[in-house]
């Protein structure tokens, strides 16, 4: 085995599942750069490394040296110490001042950092403010450098050393120690099997009670984000088996221990025809019994505004807009105005926009305080360009506490308002509904409208689904077409497939619904980046705003991340990206939140723009519909490239164009529900790649994917005192 020493020039290449990486190598006292290989997580440019490995010739690239070990190290020579400081690694210090620094106390640079930076106040345009941040950043530095070390010596990737210090603080080290359990639970990218492997090598037995409690609660987590709030007891006792591998009266036995604690709750549940235990997370157990209390609280109580004569309020208002509702329209109308709480449900085309105005329009007769809410940015824009007024996000309107966490609107300070309108209810989660139930005050009405044919919400839960089911609340669904819609093939497409019927494919140029039958993932992926850079671009579809490429499976040569760098090589190249987080930015990206930050007020799927990458200050400006986000780079394992996303995440948005990949490689995630939410994302075009046995699989697939919930029984259980009555003649 052979050793270098230098530091990195440039990444060419990373692998962000396993850190493979390709980089130049300017090693000490040479000129020209070395190319090096080898998996490397989390190395940064300018970064100072000891290199382990032997040198390899490549047919098409030349000499290499292939990396099998590497360490950190100080950098000692002056441009070495230059390419440190101006890397982006030490907030304060870009590559201006990394010059100026360096060509005043040369390599004496880092020593006089660590031990005397107020010395850096001589050098000409750094003052005081600027001279504090390079501090604090060098401490903090030093301390994630102990953390690195730490992880690498235990096989854990340091990409993940800036996330834990951000929760653990300065006693990371010990606090893991203590319990490398809480690591799965805490950092994002972390699993079990990994934090497990740390424990080991910590001397922690694999019988151990925390071990096996850890594992409980981490696999508990895990289905939550599959979108389960509770699951069988004998089914999750197989699946905890599998990950600790230990044996089940083990498993059993903590289950007990966690329930006696109370952190866990065992009840009774219907489960393929017979009563069997069940699990939750206390938290979830508490959520869905407070949904059905609040909504029984909702449908008891008498509605604030006045009564009025319904059948002329809807003849006046068809006057009004100028249109003419169907029967069942008016039924659902009719239901709406009665019932202190109602769903209305159906697919595209249905008419559940045009319900919500007639709905707007009667009620602006009797109030003005109505309120208008969607579960994301994207879904309240639309409801709000669909009715003419201001509709919000259920989080602005629950207002985030900064100060004591939480939300500021709950039942202590409630929602002032007499209607609330919920659009896409279908997304709404489980924790959102908890604390949105809560926030409404006992005389509103609240109005429920969404499609329970579309996939459910990112969380965990199936809310709508629920609700329905449960026979309590009462609901109006719309099954007709109506004239204008039915000269879309997009939306005759999307009810073929709740149909279980093929689409129609054989359509002319100028139809709104496309299928290229391509039976090669690699062309298919040729393919969308023509359609995307070249020919949509030519008939005036904007590749970042007018085009969304939505596909079912993350990996793979049609999968959502290699997509991402395919688009982002071709519609928007650079030659300085940022890397962070095992990702590669890029100013001008298209990039996509990936879960709920409500410091920021941003949310899970909202998607912007990157307007700003600053090294100096290691911040990443990215503007969302209008509003402007700063994130600190260590913040950037919350956002991911969005060229292309998966269905589940694009829930709730809509674009003027959407593209497909549809292949039988993507057999485990071809389901009917799926292929039904994609297709109804589009507003001008859709177009579907791949192969017509994949569009049959997908449209045949009628098992949507199984979540275990408790809402529907918690609803049932209660004795539901409506206030209004819910069925009628009419």
């Amino acid at each position: 085995m052979d050793t270098i020493s230098g530091f990195i020039d440039s990444i060419i290449y990373v692998n962000n599942d396993n850190g493979f990486t390709i980089a130049k190598f300017q090693e000490n006292e040479k000129k020209d750069f070395t190319t090096i290989t080898g998996y490397m997580p989390s190395v940064q440019l300018g970064e100072s490394l000891k290199l382990t490995g032997e040198w390899k010739t490549h047919p098409k690239f030349g000499r290499q040296f292939n990396v099998t070990e590497f360490n950190v190290t100080t950098p000692n020579s002056i441009i070495g110490i230059q390419k440190y400081l101006e890397s982006g690694l030490i907030k304060g210090i870009g590559p201006i001042y990394a010059e100026k620094i360096v060509q005043k106390f040369g390599v004496d640079t880092l020593e006089i950092i660590d031990e005397s930076p107020s010395r850096l106040l001589e050098v000409n345009g750094i003052g005081k403010k600027r001279v504090k941040q390079i501090i604090d950043c060098w401490d903090i530095q030093r301390v994630i450098r102990d953390i690195i070390i730490f992880l690498r010596s235990n096989n854990i990737s340091s990409s993940f050393a800036q996330r834990i210090y951000k929760i653990y603080g300065d006693h990371t080290i010990s606090k893991i120690k203590e319990n490398p359990f809480r690591l799965a639970k805490d950092i994002t990218g972390i699993g079990f099997k990994i934090a497990d492997n740390l424990a080991n090598s910590l001397g922690f037995e694999k019988t151990s009670a925390i071990r096996i409690q850890s594992g409980i609660e981490y696999v508990l987590y895990e289905l939550t984000n599959q979108g389960h709030t509770c699951y069988p007891k004998e089914e999750f006792v197989n699946i905890a088996e599998k990950i600790l591998e230990v044996d089940f009266s083990l498993i059993e036995k903590e289950i007990n221990s966690l329930i006696l604690k109370s952190e866990l709750i065992q009840d009774k549940k219907v489960h393929n025809g017979s009563l069997c235990d069940f699990i939750w997370l206390l938290s979830f157990y508490n959520f869905e019994k407070n949904i059905a209390l609040e909504l029984n609280r909702l449908l008891s109580y008498p509605k604030k505004t006045r009564d009025i004569k319904i059948d002329k309020a809807i003849d006046w208002t068809e006057e009004k807009l100028n249109l003419e509702l169907a029967e069942n329209q008016k039924i659902a109308v009719k239901k709406a105005l009665l019932n202190k709480v109602h769903i209305i449900t159906g697919g595209p085309g249905t008419g559940k926009s045009t319900i919500t105005n007639v709905i707007l329009k009667i009620y602006e007769q009797i109030t003005k305080n109505i309120t208008l809410c969607a579960p994301t940015g994207r879904a309240a824009k639309r409801m709000s360009e669909i009715t003419g007024k201001k509709a919000s996000t259920i989080h602005s309107l629950l207002e985030f506490d900064f100060i004591n966490g939480g939300f500021k609107r709950n039942e202590n300070d409630p929602i002032k308002t007499d209607l609330i309108i919920v659009d896409e209810a279908s997304m709404i989660d489980t924790v959102l509904m908890h604390h949105f139930l809560k926030a409404i005050p006992s005389y509103t009405k609240v109005i429920f409208v969404g499609d329970i044919d579309q996939l459910p919400s990112v969380g965990a839960g199936y809310i709508l689904n629920d609700l329905i089911n449960s026979e309590k609340i009462p609901f109006s669904k719309l099954t007709d077409i109506f004239r204008q819609a039915k000269n879309s093939n997009i939306i005759l497409n999307a009810h073929n497939i709740n149909k279980g019927e093929f689409l129609e494919i054989d359509l002319d140029e100028n139809s709104d619904f496309k299928f290229y039958p391509i039976e090669d993932p690699e062309n298919i992926a040729k393919k969308i980046i023509y359609l995307v850079d070249k020919e949509l671009k030519n008939k005036h579809f904007d590749p970042f705003n007018d085009v969304q490429v939505i596909a079912p499976m993350k990996k793979g040569i049609i999968g959502i991340e290699n997509l991402n760098t395919l688009m982002q090589n071709t519609l928007n190249p650079s030659s300085k990206p940022l890397y962070r987080a095992g990702k590669r930015f890029h100013e001008r990206d298209k990039v996509m939140q990936m879960r709920n930050n409500y410091n920021k007020d941003v949310y899970n799927g909202d998607i912007g723009r990157i307007i700003k990458i600053n090294t100096i200050d290691q911040e990443v400006v990215i503007k969302f519909d209008g509003k402007i986000v700063t994130y600190d780079f260590s913040d950037l394992d919350e956002i991911a490239l969005a060229y292309a996303v998966s269905v589940h995440k694009y829930q709730g948005s809509e674009c003027p164009c959407i593209i497909i990949p549809i292949h039988t490689t993507h057999y485990k995630l071809l389901y009917r529900n799926l292929l039904y939410t994609a297709v109804t994302r589009g507003k001008r075009l859709v177009i579907i790649l791949g192969t017509k046995k994949a569009i049959s699989i997908a449209i045949n697939n009628t098992e949507v994917l199984k979540r275990f919930t408790g809402l529907e029984d918690s609803i049932r259980k209660i004795n539901y005192r409506t206030h209004e009555i819910s069925l009628f003649d009419v």
